[in-house]
């Protein structure tokens, strides 16, 4: 069965891309680059629905924000 998730990818302040799935608890990884970044999240995304057993909540991705705060 085909499913898409959101996925979020950010940078950190060492150069790593970060990208996490928010439906699927305990879901991310890091690589140097993009290309790699998307290797290793398919892969995350694949383990982390086998290991909850297909069962993950269904969110509607509806938008970014930052906020400033202090």
């Amino acid at each position: 069965m085909k499913r898409d998730f959101n996925v979020i990818i950010e940078k950190d302040e060492e150069g790593f891309y970060i990208a996490s799935v928010p439906e699927l608890r305990g879901c991310h990884t890091q690589a140097k680059s993009l290309d790699e970044l998307m290797i290793r999240i398919h892969e995350a995304i694949e383990l982390c629905i086998e290991a909850q057993n297909m069962q993950f909540s269904k969110l509607d991705f509806i938008g970014m924000q930052r906020i400033t705060v202090g």
